[in-house]
């Protein structure tokens, strides 16, 4: 653990914890150069038993991948600004993202006995898609294996971020088998089967997907669906959305019961896939998702108000036939 003022590589002092974990831990910290700006420094662990041939490759593993995520630049991800060395420790350096994150806010509607809204949450996994979606289609594919509500920030702005870039997995095309040092094992609600042990060689796409289903089932009943181990020795430990709450709309059911499938070749291949099944449920093309989702939305918000349509409806007719009369 670094300690408060800690100035690392003649820039950057160390404000305070905000992050730990079994690959390193994050801290908010100052940039000395560029007066007022906050950053979030990452530091990722490496095994101090291990001899000095295997430190130096994955401390240059670290630096190949940390490039990669570099480069990475989507309005729904933090930037990776630097990355450094020091100590035999490695360190990589991201915006800082104010706001609540996403477990902090479904934590606060279930403690006041509500549910997030269909409409807000579809906001977010919008987002969310877009931003998976430019990750996976890199030339190097990068995958976030972290998915969940609090690694998601909510900016005050209303942008979604999804933050944690500690656990990515670089994807290399003609070495399936690599394991990456910046990887990690994720949390046990959101992670799907073919994610756990060491050798997890069979993660792609899909392993982010289930992940971000789960989070929408998170989201929408305000808790996390029963972890993949537990659901495949009892597949009816998984409550269907709906039965929690009954104001989820069924395509968006179907589409969370898709993306959290045990099997990998169950879930949809692709984020566009997701995507067409949570917003392109009405037709084919990306204009029909827009309106047919804001058809419901309508159709949900004259369903919730009758009442009061049907009054204002009766006083506008008597306020005309009293005109006319007068």
């Amino acid at each position: 653990m670094l300690e408060r003022g800690t100035i690392l590589r003649n820039r950057y002092r160390t404000v305070q914890t905000i992050g730990q974990g079994g690959m390193g831990s994050v801290y908010l910290a100052e940039d000395m150069r560029l007066e007022g700006r906050k950053c979030a420094i990452k530091t990722v662990r490496i095994d101090p038993a291990a001899d000095k041939e295997v430190t130096s490759e994955l401390q240059r593993q670290f630096s190949r991948e940390a490039g990669i995520l570099a480069r990475l630049d989507h309005p729904n991800l933090p930037k990776v600004s630097d990355y450094f060395t020091e100590a035999e420790q490695d360190y990589l350096v991201m915006d800082y993202v104010s706001g609540k994150d996403l477990k902090e806010i479904v934590d606060e509607a279930r403690r006041a006995g509500r549910f997030l809204t269909e409409v807000e949450v579809m906001n977010w996994a919008r987002q969310l898609c877009d931003a998976l979606t430019y990750m996976h289609d890199q030339d190097t594919p990068v995958l976030h294996r972290d998915i969940k509500p609090s690694n998601i920030k909510l900016t005050p702005s209303g942008l979604i971020k999804l933050v944690d870039f500690g656990l990515v997995k670089v994807l290399v095309k003609d070495d399936s088998r690599t394991i990456t040092v910046l990887q990690g094992r994720g949390t046990a609600a959101y992670t799907p089967l073919e994610q756990y042990g060491e050798d997890d060689t069979h993660t792609d796409a899909r392993s982010d997907i289930y992940a971000l289903g789960a989070t929408l089932y998170h989201l929408l009943t305000n808790q996390p669906p029963p972890e993949a181990k537990q659901r495949f020795l009892k597949p009816e430990a998984l409550i269907p959305p709906r039965a929690v709450n009954s104001a989820i709309s069924e395509h968006v059911e179907r589409a969370i019961a898709a993306a959290i499938a045990m099997h990998p070749d169950d879930r949809p291949h692709n984020v566009a896939e997701l995507s067409a099944l949570l917003f392109n449920h009405s037709d084919e093309s990306g204009a029909g998702s827009t309106r047919g989702y804001a058809r419901e939305s309508v159709s949900n918000l004259v369903r919730d108000n009758v009442v009061w349509i049907l009054l204002a409806g009766v006083t506008i007719i008597v306020g005309f036939l009293a005109t006319v009369l007068s």
